[in-house]
C-alpha cells in the first residue's frame, strides 16, 4: 500500500525525539540505532495545535453541558423518498443506496438533485459518475425533462479528484454513482476492494460531517438481492436504503438502517417514461379487483408499513408433494413463517399439510414481515387445502401462537378504518372493541370463516 507523504517519522526509543529521516545516532540524546519508524496519525492529540502553538488535548465533556441541536433536513422534492429518509435528508449525513443494476438508482438521485436545486436559493450539487460519461448523464436528464443547468458533474474514478472538487465547490448535495468505482492510490490501484471501499467512503464521509452537506452513495447488490462489497460500509454511514423491484414498473424503497428516522417506512414508485413517480393510492397495487367470487386460497389482511396501513392480498396454493419431503415456495413471506403456520394448522386445525407442497404469493410483490399476517396466512392455507373460498369483503388480522391462540396486534382502529375506506364489511381478529368479530383461537377463526351455521 502506498504511504502518504509526511505520514512517516523516525522516533528515538530513548528520548522520543522525532525527525522525518532516519539517522544512526539520535541528535538529542546521542544513542545509537534507536531511531524507529512510526506512522503519524494526523488526528491524534499530539499533532493538533492551538493558534499559540500549544497542543490541544481531547478531553471528556459532561453530558449535562452538551446542547441538543435540532436535525436540519433538506427535502429531496420526492414525497416517498422523504418519507423513507424520515422527513428529508439530514445535513452532515451519509446515505448508502443499494439495488440491482438498472433498477433506477441513478434516475432517482438525478431527479432529486434537480428538485433540490429548484428548491434551494443557493448552494450547488455535485454529481460524481464513475460508470457513465457526462453526455450519458445529461442525456438521461434531458429525457426526464429535468433542469440540470445548476448541477456540477464530475466523471472520474480518483478519490483525490473528488475531494479537490468538493473543496472548491462546497456543494449542499453530493452524489457518488457508484462508490464501488472510486479508488485512491493510498489504498491501492484496484477499485471495489474492501480496503478501497472503506478508505474512500471514510474520506468522503469525513468531508461531509464537517459541512452542511448530504452524501448519497450508490452501490450494486448480488444476485440474492443483498449488498455485497459495500456491506462493510453499513456501519460507517447513517442510512442504508434498499431499492427493490416487484415487476417491470413498480419499485419499493426501504430503509435497512436509519439514524434519523424509522426503518419501517416503505416508499412506492412506478417507473415511467419521464422517470420515477410516487404512487398516490398504494392499496390499489396490493388488491386484485375481481368481478366474480374470490377464489379459494386468497385472504386479505391490513398491514402497517411505517405510518401507513395497506390492505394486501395473500395467495396460497397447495398441491400434493412430488417427493417424500414437502417444500415451501415463498419469497415475499419468510418460508419459515409459512412452515410454522402450516404446522400449527396441522396440529390445532386437524388438516394435513405434511404431504403438500406450499406456494405462497403476495399480490403486488411487497414483502411482508409483520406478525399480524399470521391469521390471514392460516386462513389462506386452509382455504387452499380445502378448496373453499373465504367470505367476500372480509379482513383477517392477528398473530398466531404455537398453541393455536390468536394474539392481539397493535393499532387495530387504524387497520379497521383503512378497511372501511376500501369497502370491506367484515373484520375478524383478536379483541375488537366496538366493530369486528373477536376470536381467541385458531379453531374459532376457522369456524367463523368456513362453518356455516
Amino acid at each position: 500500500m502506498a504511504k502518504k507523504k509526511g505520514s512517516i517519522v523516525y522516533k528515538c526509543s530513548e528520548c522520543s525525539y522525532t525527525q522525518p529521516g532516519w539517522l544512526g545516532r539520535c541528535p538529542e540524546c546521542g544513542s545509537w540505532n534507536t531511531m524507529e519508524e512510526c506512522i503519524v496519525d494526523p488526528n491524534s492529540a499530539g499533532f493538533q495545535k492551538k493558534p499559540d502553538g500549544t497542543v490541544a488535548k481531547v478531553r471528556p465533556v459532561p453530558m449535562s453541558k452538551i446542547a441538543v441541536q435540532d436535525e436540519d433536513r433538506i427535502s429531496t422534492g420526492n414525497q416517498e423518498f422523504d418519507r423513507v429518509l424520515g422527513g428529508g435528508a439530514t445535513k452532515r449525513s451519509a446515505v448508502l443506496v443499494g439495488g440491482e443494476p438498472g433498477i433506477g438508482k441513478s434516475t432517482l438521485l438525478i431527479q432529486c438533485a434537480a428538485k433540490v436545486m429548484a428548491n434551494q436559493s443557493g448552494g450547488r450539487v455535485l454529481y460524481v459518475s464513475g460508470e457513465e460519461s457526462a453526455s450519458q448523464v445529461k442525456g438521461r436528464a434531458v429525457r426526464l425533462g429535468l433542469d440540470v443547468d445548476r448541477i456540477e458533474i464530475l466523471c472520474t474514478l480518483r478519490l483525490e479528484d473528488i475531494l479537490d472538487a468538493l473543496d472548491s465547490l462546497s456543494p449542499v448535495l453530493v452524489i457518488i454513482d457508484s462508490i464501488q468505482t472510486v479508488y485512491s492510490v493510498e489504498a491501492g490501484m484496484i477499485p471495489g476492494t474492501v480496503n478501497q471501499l472503506k478508505y474512500c467512503a471514510n474520506e468522503l464521509i469525513s468531508w461531509v460531517k464537517e459541512r452542511d452537506s448530504v452524501l448519497f452513495m450508490t452501490c450494486h447488490v448480488t444476485k440474492d438481492g443483498t449488498i455485497a462489497g459495500p456491506k462493510s460500509l453499513e456501519h460507517m454511514v447513517d442510512t442504508v436504503l434498499s431499492f427493490e423491484r416487484s415487476n417491470d414498473e413498480v419499485r419499493f424503497l426501504r430503509a435497512q438502517k436509519n439514524r434519523f428516522g424509522s426503518v419501517d417506512e416503505l416508499g412506492i414508485f412506478t417507473m415511467e417514461a419521464d422517470g420515477l413517480k410516487c404512487i398516490s393510492d398504494p392499496s390499489a397495487l396490493f388488491i386484485t379487483r375481481r368481478q366474480g367470487q374470490t377464489p379459494a386460497g386468497v385472504a386479505c389482511v391490513p398491514v402497517f408499513e411505517g405510518s401507513r396501513v395497506f390492505v394486501v392480498e395473500i395467495q396460497a396454493l397447495t398441491v400434493p408433494s412430488k417427493s417424500s419431503v414437502n417444500r415451501v415456495y415463498s419469497d415475499k413471506i419468510d418460508s419459515a413463517r409459512v412452515s410454522r403456520v402450516a404446522a400449527v394448522l396441522e396440529k390445532r386445525g386437524g388438516i394435513k399439510f405434511s404431504d403438500q407442497d406450499l406456494y405462497i404469493n403476495v399480490a403486488g410483490g411487497v414483502r411482508l414481515t409483520e406478525s399480524a399476517i399470521d391469521a390471514a396466512l392460516a386462513a389462506a392455507l386452509y382455504s387452499a387445502r380445502t378448496d373453499v373460498p373465504l367470505p367476500e369483503k372480509t379482513l383477517i388480522v392477528g398473530e398466531l401462537s404455537l398453541a393455536g391462540e390468536i394474539r392481539p396486534v397493535t393499532k387495530l382502529k387504524q387497520r379497521i378504518k383503512t378497511g372501511k375506506e376500501l369497502s370491506y364489511l367484515r373484520f375478524i381478529g383478536p379483541k375488537f372493541e366496538n366493530t369486528g368479530e373477536s376470536v381467541e383461537s385458531l379453531k374459532e377463526l376457522l369456524e367463523k370463516l368456513f362453518i356455516k351455521k
